[in-house]
């Protein structure tokens, strides 16, 4: 996992400290010795997490959380407090003003780089939801999900095996949320498969279950595994919690529990579902229509245009390599003069479904019109490209199509052409022309292989 981490920190040998932890797990680190200099840079440059100092001369950390949480440029970006203030109140403090941790030093090293580790993945997925967002704005569509809405109501289910901590959390969380509570984790998990949470609090009191299965349970199921996990545990319980966060679980809370911070995290949680929930419902209900192509169910070329600009304008910014592949059905106006159109139809969508089946789950794949297809492949080295445009190939090759209209199979193959950006000056038209050269190169050669461009 790569991600950008800005270090916050009036004490040169404080920020050297984390500098070299973060660096020894092969994030790339920036650094600011002061409030306005982190917010500048937030503004500026892309950033993944912001580790925040809150004792420092001039803007306090506080402050600069809140500005960071203040403006839709930075609002997404993920911040731990990493301070040597340790009262509860100072705690609550901090994730009122928008922190998604606060953490005191001296600080545990496994745990931190979990916790940083965790909030880098829960970005992610943000930020793809806003960049197809962006993407529905930009084609024209105006009926996007708002950060600014007002809060709605949150429902929140806690798994808790025994009624005194049940009463206790209980009485902290009515203020902010409708609660449902079960003892058994087993009919737990049905429970959030089957309603519709915001929130899953899950205390780890159980005398005879790992609470963690239930976690990783509800991570699992595709109904569940969207749903913000807040686990509460003892002190002193690091493993436990390292676990917890490499499985997914969003946050934590320490017992005993202080009900200030149980309601200041249940809400940033909920907050966020909320948000993300807009975004997914946008993403899926009201782009879609505008942006897949009827007869694959892939994107369309509509989309490409616009995504494929947003895309490269990432990897550049990043220093991230990108590359793309065009492939081509070979000989396909044969299929269709030979067989009929309604033919060619189901030639079309099952090659769309070998594609679908052989991309990963960050790339794009498109339909770009007629029998060309496009795959946009993110973080991908031109040699991985070819890796992955060989396989589909080979998936194409290997298994004859179906023809129900003539009651047989043909065998079907592809061409493809492969290209990379490059590193200044790259457009989405050069990126396309190069691919589309190396296309027709294998169509020359023969048809059937894979060419990149040259570099």
């Amino acid at each position: 996992m790569t991600a950008r981490i800005l270090v916050v920190d009036d004490v040169p040998a404080n920020v050297k400290l984390l500098e070299a932890r973060l660096l020894a797990e092969y994030f790339d680190v920036l650094t600011a010795g002061d409030g306005q200099s982190a917010l500048a840079i937030c503004e500026k440059t892309p950033v993944d997490l912001v580790l925040l100092d809150i004792m420092m001369p001039g803007m306090d950390g506080f402050e600069v959380c809140e500005r960071l949480k203040a403006n839709g440029r930075t609002a997404h970006i993920p911040v731990v407090m990493v301070t040597a203030l340790d009262q509860p109140s100072d705690r609550v403090r901090g994730l009122k003003a928008g922190a998604d941790d606060f953490l005191t030093k001296p600080v545990n090293d496994l745990q931190l780089m979990s916790r940083v580790k965790s909030l880098v993945r829960l970005k992610n997925v943000s930020d793809e939801l806003r960049l197809r967002a962006q993407t529905a704005h930009t084609i024209g569509l105006q009926d996007l999900a708002r950060p600014d809405r007002p809060d709605e109501p949150g429902h929140i289910l806690l798994v808790d095996a025994r009624a005194s901590s049940q009463e206790r959390l209980l009485r902290a969380l009515k203020p902010i949320a409708d609660v449902s509570v079960i003892s058994d984790p087993h009919a737990a998990l049905f429970e959030a498969a089957e309603s519709n949470f915001d929130l899953v609090i899950v205390n780890a009191n159980f005398d005879d279950y790992d609470p963690l299965r239930l976690c990783s349970q509800l991570r699992s199921l595709e109904r569940t595994r969207f749903i913000p996990i807040l686990l509460v545990t003892e002190q002193g319980r690091d493993e436990m919690v390292v676990r917890a966060l490499e499985l997914g679980v969003t946050d934590y809370v320490m017992r005993p529990v202080d009900p200030n911070e149980l309601v200041a995290r249940s809400l940033t949680q909920i907050r966020r579902k909320h948000c993300n929930d807009r975004l997914r419902a946008s993403v899926q209900q009201t782009i879609e229509l505008a942006i897949t192509d009827d007869l694959t169910g892939l994107h369309n070329r509509r989309y490409l245009d616009n995504h494929l600009k947003l895309l490269m304008d990432r990897a550049a910014a990043r220093g991230r390599p990108l590359s793309i592949c065009i492939t081509d059905i070979d000989r396909f106006k044969h299929i269709n003069d030979t067989y009929g159109h309604d033919a060619g139809d189901e030639v079309l969508r099952e090659f769309a479904d070998r594609v679908r089946a052989t991309v990963r789950g960050a790339d794009l794949a498109c339909r770009f019109g007629g029998e060309e297809f496009v795959i946009v492949m993110p973080d991908t080295t031109p040699e991985m490209a070819a890796i992955v445009a060989e396989r589909l190939r080979l998936m194409v090759e290997s298994r004859a199509f179906a023809i129900p209209q003539a009651d047989t199979v043909h065998v079907v193959t592809a061409s493809l052409g492969i290209s990379s950006l490059r590193a200044e000056g790259d457009t989405p038209e050069a990126l396309l022309k190069r691919a589309d050269m190396a296309l027709y190169q294998a169509k020359n050669n023969g048809r059937n292989r894979v060419v990149a461009a040259a570099a």
